[in-house]
C-alpha cells in the first residue's frame, strides 16, 4: 500500500509529498541548465569537428555533470554532506552510466539513429537515473542540512511566531 510507505529523511525530518514535488522540479530546472550545457558542447563538437560521438557526447557530460553537481548540491537536495564523498558517489554512479550509454549511444549511431535522438534519449535516462541515485543513495539523510536550509528553517520560526 502506497499509505504505509515512509518519506525519506531530511537531517531529522522527513519530507512531505509537497517537498519532495519542489525538490523534483529544482532537480528538473537545474538540469535543464545542465542539458543545455551538454547540448551546446555536444553540438560544436558535432558540427565543428570530425570526431565520432563517443568523443562529442563524453566532454558534453562532463561538463554537465559538474554544473549540476554543484547546484543540485546546494539549492536542490540542500546538503552539507562532505562534497568529496558525495562527489566520490556520483562519480561511482557515472563510473557505470557513461560506458553504458556511450557504448549504447556509439550502437545506436552506427545503426543510424540521428546523433541529437541519442543523445537527447540519454540526456532522459540520465535525468531520471541521477535524481534516484541523488536523493536515495547520495544525499540521504542529509538533505536540507546546509546553510541555505537552516536560514530557511529560521525563517519559518519567525514567520510562526508572527
Amino acid at each position: 500500500m502506497a499509505s504505509d510507505r515512509q518519506p525519506v529523511a531530511q537531517g531529522s525530518k522527513k519530507l512531505t509529498p509537497r517537498q519532495t514535488v519542489i525538490q523534483i522540479a529544482k532537480f528538473v530546472a537545474f538540469s535543464l541548465g545542465a542539458g543545455i550545457i551538454q547540448i551546446v558542447t555536444f553540438t560544436l563538437l558535432t558540427e565543428f569537428s570530425n570526431f565520432p560521438y563517443w568523443a562529442c557526447y563524453l566532454p558534453s557530460l562532463v561538463l554537465s555533470v559538474l554544473y549540476n553537481f554543484t547546484v543540485n548540491r546546494r539549492y536542490t537536495f540542500k546538503s552539507a554532506t562532505n562534497v568529496p564523498i558525495a562527489m566520490l558517489k556520483v562519480a561511482f554512479y557515472y563510473c557505470l552510466f557513461t560506458p553504458l550509454s556511450t557504448y549504447l549511444g556509439h550502437l545506436a549511431t552506427n545503426a543510424g539513429v540521428n546523433d541529437y535522438i541519442v543523445e537527447i534519449t540519454t540526456m532522459l535516462c540520465n535525468l531520471v537515473t541521477e535524481y534516484l541515485v541523488c536523493r536515495l543513495w547520495v544525499y540521504r539523510g542529509s538533505m536540507n542540512t546546509n546553510s541555505l536550509a537552516k536560514n530557511e528553517k529560521g525563517a519559518e520560526k519567525t514567520d510562526e511566531a508572527k
